[in-house]
């Protein structure tokens, strides 16, 4: 099994000073901040079934 991705930044504050958190239920994917002293949990949904939608013109107009 492949280790798991951490999170860079905080999706509240956006600093960088996270832990892994083990006081929230399932402990699986939680994070603490220690900058704005808020928890939060990442889950993997799955993937979408429609894929991933390119543009024919090929980019934005200017």
């Amino acid at each position: 099994m492949s280790e798991r991705a951490a999170p860079f930044y905080c999706p509240y504050c956006g600093d960088e000073d996270l832990r892994p958190s083990e006081a929230l239920q399932g402990g699986h994917g939680a994070w603490e901040c220690a900058a704005c002293n808020r928890a939060f949990q990442l889950k993997f949904l799955g993937l979408l079934a429609r894929g991933l939608r390119h543009s024919e013109a090929g980019g934005e107009q200017i």
